[in-house]
């Protein structure tokens, strides 16, 4: 009898020993990898909290990279959505938590919804007061292209390059939305690409604004921008959204959920609506949203060198964006009377990053001439940013998708 029961406690644990993720870390081949992912997942952590780099999202994208990389707890299942559909059976009957969270965005729900939330956050008025301001807006958009052109010459396939190229647009969830529907493979790094270098506008844009601007044009004082009316800002994304969404149907889903959100803060008429998307509903899909994006950087897939291209171009797609904005304003200035000139420094802040782009382009402004106040003419690209990116991405599924 005692010998019986030595040998079942034994055993026991023995089994309890091999199912533990220590046991999976070390004995598994490739098991390193995990441990690197760890690390990695804790420095994002670091990043977020210390630092405060993008943490509404960066936060819940390292800690959904942390779960998804621990040995044995079986959470995501990348298997489970191969060959870019959902594979249901297999979903019902192995499916995890971030199995099922993860379905937001695959079928592209928690990207949608969360533009309502910017769209009830975001003042269209300096965009709408002065109209030139689409332009620069698009402008900034160039560095999504030219990236496009640049990884499909390296080797990334059409779909992968479209996917990689959206980070030049500094726009998370319209990344991530594009990415989920050609790349999906590729979610994990381009999410943390672009929301890292959205954290790092600061840092990045200001050396691109000097090395193409001369003092005196970083001088340029800017006219007070005209009083937007009530009905203006009403109407402008109803015809906002019947206009794009008759051009280009593929952009129509995240233009439609920007312009609902702005017609709901605007109107003044659903106020608990609009409150309750600029937080409720927001800070839900966020959460939702990071963890499995996060979830999707498992150790095969972020572990190669597909992922140091993708950083590496994620970089020149934000910097060309950046150029783009600017030199279109310089350009529109030979043409601009005395007297009515644009202020180049607003170009950058078409890149979409709203509204740290702009604070960069005032800061810069002002370190040229302390009584520059650019904030609320940069806004005017900033938002405009915005939709380019979504049309950007609606080109870019409508060619690629």
């Amino acid at each position: 009898m005692t010998t019986l029961l030595s040998s079942f406690v034994g055993e026991s644990i023995s089994k309890f020993l091999e199912t533990s993720g220590i046991y999976m870390m070390f004995a598994e081949a490739g098991g390193w990898k995990c441990l690197v992912m760890l690390a990695l997942a804790c420095f994002l952590l670091y990043l977020a909290i210390k630092k405060q780099y993008e943490p509404l999202l960066l936060l819940p994208i390292a800690f959904g990279m942390l779960l998804t990389n621990l040995p044995g707890a079986e959470m995501f299942h990348s298997e489970l959505f191969e060959g870019g559909h959902v594979h249901w059976q297999e979903l019902a009957a192995k499916g995890g938590l971030l199995d099922y969270l993860y379905l937001g965005v695959k079928c592209g729900i928690y990207p949608c919804l969360i533009f309502i939330g910017v769209g009830a956050m975001t003042d269209f008025g300096p965009l709408i007061a002065n109209p030139k301001s689409f332009l620069m807006g698009a402008a900034a958009q160039i560095g999504i292209f030219l990236t496009f052109l640049g990884a499909n010459a390296m080797g990334f396939s059409p779909a992968e390059a479209g996917s990689i190229g959206i980070i030049g647009g500094a726009d998370g969830p319209t990344s991530i939305y594009l990415t989920s529907k050609l790349a999906p493979q590729l979610l994990g790094p381009i999410a943390i690409a672009a929301y890292s270098y959205m954290a790092l506008v600061p840092v990045i844009q200001p050396p691109i604004m000097r090395a193409l601007t001369t003092e005196k044009e970083r001088q340029i004082k800017m006219t007070t921008l005209r009083q937007v009316s009530k009905t203006e800002k009403i109407v402008f994304p109803i015809v906002i959204t019947i206009i794009i969404a008759l051009i280009l149907p593929s952009a129509a889903p995240l233009i439609g959920c920007l312009m609902l959100g702005n017609l709901m803060k605007e109107c003044g008429v659903v106020d608990r609506l609009a409150k309750t998307v600029q937080n409720e509903l927001m800070n839900i899909v966020v959460i939702f949203l990071g963890i499995t994006v996060g979830a999707t950087a498992t150790a095969d897939a972020f572990l190669n060198f597909k992922t140091l291209g993708i950083l590496t171009l994620g970089i020149v797609a934000f910097s060309c964006g950046s150029a783009g904005g600017v030199l279109l304003a310089k350009l529109m200035n030979v043409f601009l009377p005395e007297g009515k000139k644009i202020n180049p420094l607003i170009g950058s802040a078409g890149v979409s990053a709203v509204p740290m782009a702009a604070r960069v382009s005032q800061n810069e402004g002002l370190k040229a001439n302390p009584s520059n106040y650019l904030l609320m003419h940069a806004m005017g690209p900033n938002v405009s940013g915005v939709i380019g990116s979504a049309v950007a991405a609606g080109i870019l599924l409508c060619f690629l998708g």
